[in-house]
């Protein structure tokens, strides 16, 4: 059977003492038959949306069940005169570039504190030593760190003298130069999601609670939709109510297949082991893995984390590590970073929330912090509320340069 007769499928594998389960839908095929069977103790045959055959082994039973209808359809359609039930909705996320264009405009809209008070400080008539003062106060506030305020403050003073000018273009170029330097922009921001010859590419999604992870983790997935890839979700956050069931309607509205664990309390390393099982043996691109929104100072709970990361790896190399962060905890996000990047190789950093109550400089003090760039940002509730940061359209937004 191949993969693409798994349409609008979804089936539970209950493995051997994990009870791990797969919940989804599978969006199309790349030609090659799943592996079924012999790595999970169980068979099973799809006969389209229209029938399901199960067959018991020692290890559990397979069982196919179909889907809940996602948010885009009007509920459950009735079963046609063969008894069939008609597919769910699947929703068609919005490309990057759209994505980019929208955030870009609401960012300019909403968070222009930092760029319009440096603005207004560096365009005064006369910059003396109480005006640098409030220049680098000013980039405080704004989270930035006081490393990087200092070095700010210091290139603006080096181009205020060299320039000599209070023109408005001018200092709006002078500000937007050291801004965007201190961001980075020669930071690798890709995201490292490309299969490799015998295996998906594996995303661990850490963060404490209330960041936005999961909800990050299903945003992630329509980004990676939105390119064609197959993606497979794993609900290792087994501690939290809900979380899997949050994960998987994520998963549901865009076709994309959610293992998840059958009880609560469930080891999440044997989910997320589980997780990635099952993406190889569906030939999927990418494998994401949500992880319990932990506490920083529970000592057990990042041990957990940490063999999650081990048991994930007896597959291969775990490709991506992204901490989620709320942009607006400011200091407490940076605490919240150190601690995990102690626990596990964070790779890339999301920041959710990046709107109006944000401040900015967050972005330039927890790069420097990690020594490891933001490569996702979320700036609203919405499903395509996140996209890929671009260092140079985020300073833009702040000084609101055209």
């Amino acid at each position: 059977m191949t993969v693409a007769e798994y349409l609008s499928i979804a089936f539970v594998v209950l493995a051997g003492g994990g009870g791990a389960a797969l919940v989804g839908l599978r969006r199309r095929s790349r030609g090659a038959a799943p592996r079924t069977g012999a790595s999970h103790g169980a068979t099973g045959s799809a006969r389209g949306a229209a029938g399901v055959d199960a067959a018991s082994t020692g290890a559990g039973t397979a069982t196919l069940d179909r889907p809940a209808p996602t948010e885009a359809g009007a509920g459950q359609p009735p079963d046609d005169a063969s008894g069939a039930v008609a597919a769910p909705t699947i929703e068609r996320p919005e490309t990057a570039a759209g994505r980019l264009t929208r955030l870009r405009a609401r960012l300019a809209r909403s968070n222009t504190a930092l760029g319009q008070g440096l603005f207004g400080l560096l365009s005064r008539d006369t910059l003396d030593a109480a005006t640098w003062d409030e220049v680098e106060e000013t980039l405080l506030l704004a989270d930035v760190g006081a490393g990087p305020a200092g070095e700010i403050v210091e290139g603006l003073r080096t181009q205020c003298a060299v320039l000599g000018t209070r023109d408005a273009g001018a200092v709006r170029t002078m500000l937007r130069d050291q801004l965007l330097a201190a961001v980075d922009p020669s930071m690798d921001r890709s995201l490292a999601v490309e299969r490799h010859a015998d295996r998906p590419a594996v995303v661990l999604v850490v963060g404490v609670n209330g960041t936005g992870k999961t909800t990050t983790v299903g945003k992630l997935a329509r980004v990676l939709v939105a390119q064609d890839k197959d993606v497979v979700l794993g609900a290792a956050d087994t501690f939290r109510a809900a979380a899997a069931d949050q994960l998987q309607t994520w998963g549901e509205r865009v076709g994309v297949p959610t293992i998840r664990s059958d009880r609560d309390g469930a080891d999440p390393a044997a989910v997320a082991f589980d997780a990635v099982k099952a993406g190889i043996e569906l030939d999927a691109d990418v494998v994401l893995i949500d992880t319990a929104g932990r506490l920083q100072n529970k000592v057990g709970l990042m041990d957990e984390l940490g063999k999650v990361k081990r048991v994930v790896e007896r597959h291969g190399p775990v490709d991506e590590v992204l901490l989620v962060l709320d942009a607006t905890t400011g200091q407490n996000g940076l605490t919240q970073a150190r601690v995990f990047a102690e626990v596990v190789q964070i790779t890339g950093i999301v920041l959710t929330k990046l709107d109006g109550t944000a401040k900015g400089g967050i972005v330039v003090a927890v790069q420097r912090e990690l020594g490891v760039p933001v490569k996702l940002v979320g700036l609203g509730e919405g499903p395509d509320d996140l996209a890929p940061f671009d260092p140079g359209a985020f300073v833009d937004a702040l000084i609101a340069t055209d």
